[in-house]
């Protein structure tokens, strides 16, 4: 598989933490220039050939790193990738070369009575060989065309499958191995996967050791790329993964977990997409990051 090539990460407060992109942000953000590792977009929302959100874009990609995060490729899907969908993202990755392509183990298309519909949604997928398979053969489509690696997600996932061959770390890490592939490890969503099995059963692990040991299943080394960090809603019966929030203690003590088993200047983001706070806010969330990194790298006796 061929290298890419790409913008080194910068900046001198936050080595290796970045903040979404987003359309209330831009001028601040062009003006300022804050010292950020990275800025993320969603791919999706950048595949036309012109207009004001690329030429923004393109203008941030001369100051920062970019990472492409998509949410439409349905990378578990049987009936496999979306061929136009998969030529857009690769116009997008060869006009912006971003550091990192992300996307998430899930599933979104399928043929129903004879014609495929995409359920614009993050379905989870079944942790089985079969559909291992499947992610594994479409991981490797996409990173073909891309012409690099990719990272894939785990979900936060409100339903989930009795068949299984493999809890979810191990499928994940199989995926890696198999595939070449990298993961995007979201912390919030582990959290978030936790509490909600608490409260489905009340003899489930407390959820902050929880993911602990979801993390403590994965390899060291070698297979997480990034990490989002991100803000949940409690809706009292459910707790729902919306990015609308400030990153939570518990949150924040997982991230601490993470870091110190995958590394302190592991690339990590500040994920908020609805409600989204004044630029101000997002560099706080960014701020405490990068002091989590720098802790765990005077632990480590490794400069973060």
């Amino acid at each position: 598989m061929a290298q890419h090539r790409s913008m080194p990460e910068s900046g001198t407060g936050c080595p290796v933490v970045g903040i979404g992109l987003r359309q209330p942000h831009y001028r601040e953000l062009a003006e300022r220039r804050p010292a950020l590792g990275f800025l993320e977009v969603h791919s999706e929302n950048f595949f036309a050939d012109g207009g004001a959100a690329l030429a923004v874009l393109e203008q941030m990609r001369g100051h920062y790193a970019i990472s492409l995060h998509g949410v439409g490729l349905g990378l578990g899907s049987a009936v496999g990738i979306d061929e136009w969908h998969l030529d857009r993202l690769a116009r997008l990755v060869e006009r912006i070369e971003p550091v990192r392509v992300s996307d998430h183990a899930c599933f979104a298309r399928a043929a129903i009575g004879g014609q495929l519909a995409h359920a614009a949604d993050l379905l989870p997928i079944p942790f089985t060989r079969t559909a291992l398979e499947i992610l594994c053969t479409n991981v490797q489509r996409v990173q073909e065309r891309l012409r690099r690696p990719i990272l894939v997600e785990n979900l936060s996932a409100y339903l989930g499958f009795d068949e299984a061959d493999f809890d979810e770390p191990a499928f994940l890490a199989e995926l890696s191995r198999r595939s070449g592939c990298a993961l995007l490890l979201d912390v919030n969503n582990l959290y978030v996967n936790a509490l909600n099995a608490r409260r489905d059963d009340a003899t489930a692990p407390a959820p902050l050791a929880a993911v602990r040991a979801w993390i403590d299943a994965l390899p060291a080394s070698g297979v997480v790329g990034e990490i989002h960090l991100a803000g949940h809603c409690d809706r009292g019966n459910i707790v729902i993964d919306d990015h609308g929030s400030r990153v939570c203690a518990e949150v924040w003590q997982a991230y601490a977990h993470a870091i110190d088993r995958f590394g302190a200047q592991m690339p990590t983001l500040i994920e908020w997409d609805t409600d989204v706070p004044a630029l101000e806010v997002l560099l706080d969330e960014a701020r405490l990051a990068a002091e989590a990194q720098q802790r765990a790298g005077t632990a480590t006796g490794v400069p973060a």
